[in-house]
């Protein structure tokens, strides 16, 4: 999806930023892990398809990426977008039938990064960015039955099982955005910037 190729947001912990080409190689490189491709569900790449999938998703008008990056490692290395990264967050519009859901998506593959909130703070701005830009009422997430973590934090941020697999092994999970919920997101949300990308050195 195009429409955010020009756009990061910032916050207090994370910065997100387009998926582009220079990111592919560190993406390549945490995709290699198998813990991670069985937390997402993925299949193992070359580095030429991965930089294919790359832009295949940008040009893909029902998919929304930001890659993540740790402020305070962007910050200290001089706005070194690699060294900074620390995962990704997406959008997926799967329902043809309903062009205000999406599937939300958010993976902190740094080990290192992981229980510092950045994941939390990164699903949120995602959301809102969604809401306000995309027009998102509902959203939906897949995670698997042993991602306790990743489950307790959607359960904290209200999401609630609709339907769980045991082929796949996995929960649903759905929040919708009425009155109320917006307001909340909004208010999870204070420290939340629209930046024009690149951002400056």
């Amino acid at each position: 999806m195009k429409i955010n190729e020009f756009t990061a947001i910032l916050g207090k912990k994370s910065v997100l930023v387009p998926y582009e080409d220079k990111h592919v190689q560190k993406y390549h490189e945490w995709m290699k892990s198998e813990e991670l491709r069985q937390l997402t569900a993925s299949e193992p790449l070359t580095f030429e398809e991965e930089k294919v999938m790359q832009r295949n998703w940008r040009e893909d008008d029902n998919k929304c990426t930001f890659i993540v990056l740790d402020i305070e490692l962007y910050k200290m290395d001089t706005a070194n977008e690699i060294d900074a990264m620390v995962g990704d967050v997406n959008l997926f519009f799967n329902d043809p039938d309903d062009p205000s859901s999406a599937e939300i998506e958010i993976m902190i593959a740094e080990t290192s990064a992981r229980g510092k909130g950045l994941g939390k703070e990164a699903l949120l701005h995602m959301m809102r960015y969604g809401m306000v830009m995309l027009n998102v009422s509902r959203y939906t997430a897949k995670i698997g039955f042993s991602n306790l973590p990743s489950l307790n934090m959607f359960h904290n941020i209200g999401f609630k099982e609709v339907s769980r697999s045991e082929v796949f092994q996995e929960v649903t999970l759905e929040l919708h955005l009425d009155g109320q919920t917006r307001q909340e997101l909004l208010s999870k949300t204070k420290i939340f910037k629209l930046e024009s990308y690149p951002l400056p050195s």
